[in-house]
């Protein structure tokens, strides 16, 4: 059974496409990240599942229910959804216990407090019921947030940047306690972000938008691995284009001779371009079969590894390499592309 389903939904905004023909499909518990640029459409998607804005053209699918097509429009109040912001939209008047309760509207007192002092227990907060927010620091208005939102078990959450604010030291510790507090109350959930890093380690599933549409959808580990387009593979990391012929199902013809692929394509390209990220290479001090001699440019020491920047067919990339291997600038070392399941697009 599906949550959510977008069907050919499309929106324009002072004559403009912004969203263009989408479809989208969240399963139920399932936690899905709109990922992309700004000005993709991903925060548009979500005003419209939300209802904020009213979408001229396509349907819109709340557990089985439709909330919106071209003929009819159910209120954001109708649609059994919890909403969390960038800016957590806490009420700064209300204590932590009063902003959870605030949505319980068809609550006894009783009820409330129990489901109340629930939620405080599952966030973890159960100390700061009586504070305000400014008596909170980030990440715990952030767990306030999450349980309001939550507190009248919607059929589906929706997420706005909601970690941009995080400072990089905890966001991850809290972007996995975000994940296990939406997964132990059986929430599907639609998450929007423009960092990658974000999105791997919240959703369960990623789809890529670009220029309004999904470009791709699947789990992260396909799309990092398989992406089905320029335009994913770049946005999902750096990397560079090399030309390359086809020999055999899984043997690519370079600039460095041979390059494996992990997995057969099943393209009908002849000719076309790997895309290949600094992970696929390795450095080495000596000559190997199938490298190729470059130069060091320039290194950077960033505690776990040496990154070493080296310029491959007029392309400038930067390929870690381990603490023992020390390489000076301007020194000729060789590079290798390794086995990997390879990325073969059309020039």
């Amino acid at each position: 059974m599906s949550s959510l389903v977008l069907d050919n939904l499309s929106y324009q905004y002072n004559g403009t496409s912004v969203i263009e023909h989408l479809n989208l499909t969240v399963a139920k518990d399932e936690i899905v990240c709109l990922l992309g640029a700004s000005g993709c459409g991903k925060t548009t998607t979500l005003k419209a599942i939300a209802g904020i804005i009213e979408a001229k053209q396509g349907k819109v699918f709340i557990d089985s229910k439709l909330v919106s097509d071209e003929h009819s429009f159910l209120a954001p109040e109708h649609r059994n959804i919890g909403m969390m912001f960038q800016d957590y939209a806490l009420f700064p008047h209300l204590t932590v216990a009063d902003n959870i309760a605030f949505g319980l509207t068809n609550m006894t007192k009783a009820q409330k407090k129990e489901r109340v002092t629930e939620m405080l227990e599952l966030v973890h907060l159960l100390g700061c019921a009586a504070r305000f927010p400014h008596q909170l620091s980030g990440g715990q208005q952030q767990r306030v947030a999450i349980a309001r939102a939550l507190a009248y078990k919607p059929s589906l959450l929706l997420l706005d940047e909601p970690f941009s604010n995080i400072d990089t030291q905890v966001r991850f510790e809290l972007i996995a306690d975000i994940r296990r507090i939406i997964k132990n109350q059986q929430v599907s959930a639609v998450f929007v972000t423009h960092s990658k890093e974000e999105a791997f380690a919240f959703s369960d599933s990623l789809a890529v938008m670009h220029q309004g549409k999904i470009a791709q959808q699947g789990s992260p580990e396909q799309l990092f691995n398989m992406p089905n387009s320029k335009v994913v593979a770049e946005f999902l990391g750096q990397g560079i284009y090399l030309d390359a012929k086809v020999i055999t199902a899984t043997e690519y013809s370079t600039c460095f001779g041979h390059v494996k692929s992990l997995q057969a394509h099943s393209d009908k390209l002849d000719e076309g371009v790997l895309y290949i990220r600094p992970h696929h290479l390795v450095l080495s001090a000596t000559s190997e079969p199938d490298s190729q001699a470059v130069t060091i440019l320039s290194q950077r020491f960033i505690g776990s590894c040496n990154v070493f920047k080296v310029m491959i067919c007029g392309q400038e990339i930067e390929v870690a390499a381990e603490l023992s291997q020390s390489f000076t600038i301007n020194e000729q070392v060789t590079i290798k592309i390794k086995p990997h399941t390879v990325n073969f697009f059309a020039e």
